[in-house]
């Protein structure tokens, strides 16, 4: 009989009395999964993104016993603009103070090590601040911002085979059909690609101005298939990341506060 497969390490189903434990096998690190609700074309749900950073956190967990913090489903959606219905969106500056909170909150629990995986393109500026604000408070706290297309070199080349500014693409609708296919209509994936419009720009325009439909790539190639190789790769790439995250310790000792005292060798 085959081993059945081990479930992921849920901080929300977690005790008070656990949790320590939890994080001291884990070397104390947490996974923060951040999303987004927003539209994604005619023929995707417009949860796509936290619902995939669920997904892909949750097999993480599974691999590394490392918890996961409850997915975040609201990010910096701005861009997308209010042309369609179905987008939900933060604040950048909110979103920067929200996920500040969430991590203090999980480094009074004992998180020394927390992962931001990202779902959503925009959320990166957003979260990398966020990231500044913590280090700066917390001096042994290490954090590391991944987003979830680019976790590795073959990852990021399918997600960018159809169009360098992709949205509601190939990729992503592959990882749909894969992954959560109550979010795909497949009646309307045949007439939703439309193209990258982007190349030579100066500025950085919203998705009303770039897209006809809220979709940049071509959906009508995806494929179940296609989305579940995508996804074991994800899977894979981002576990040996949190792998090698969970042995890292810092380049020097020294600390944030200083004062910087300059001795020989150091």
């Amino acid at each position: 009989m085959s081993a059945l497969p081990s479930l992921p390490l849920l901080w929300s189903e977690r005790s008070w009395e656990e949790i320590p434990g939890d994080l001291q096998a884990a070397a104390g690190a947490a996974l923060l999964p951040v999303g987004a609700t927003e539209q994604h074309g005619p023929h995707l749900g417009c949860g796509m993104d936290f619902v995939l950073a669920d997904a892909l956190c949750r097999a993480v967990s599974a691999r590394t016993r490392v918890p996961m913090l409850p997915a975040l489903p609201y990010g910096c959606s701005l861009g997308h603009s209010r042309r369609w219905p179905g987008t939900i969106a933060l604040d950048p500056l909110l979103m920067t103070d929200l996920v500040r909170q969430i991590g203090a909150q999980a480094y009074h629990s004992g998180v020394r090590r927390l992962f931001l995986v990202n779902g959503h393109v925009t959320n990166a500026a957003p979260l990398r601040c966020a990231l500044e604000l913590l280090r700066a408070a917390h001096d042994d706290l290490m954090l590391a911002l991944v987003n979830t297309a680019t976790v590795s070199a073959r990852v990021r080349a399918a997600h960018f085979r159809d169009a360098e500014d992709w949205h509601a693409n190939r990729a992503e609708t592959g990882l749909m059909q894969a992954l959560a296919p109550a979010l795909v209509r497949e009646d309307r994936i045949v007439d939703a690609d439309d193209p990258d419009r982007t190349e030579g720009l100066v500025f950085a325009h919203p998705v009303n101005r770039t897209s006809r439909n809220g979709v940049t790539g071509r959906p009508s190639e995806a494929s179940p298939a296609e989305g579940a190789e995508l996804f074991a790769w994800m899977v894979e790439d981002l576990t040996a990341l949190v792998r090698r995250g969970l042995t890292e310790t810092p380049p020097l000792p020294h600390s944030y506060d200083g004062p910087a005292v300059v001795t020989e060798g150091a």
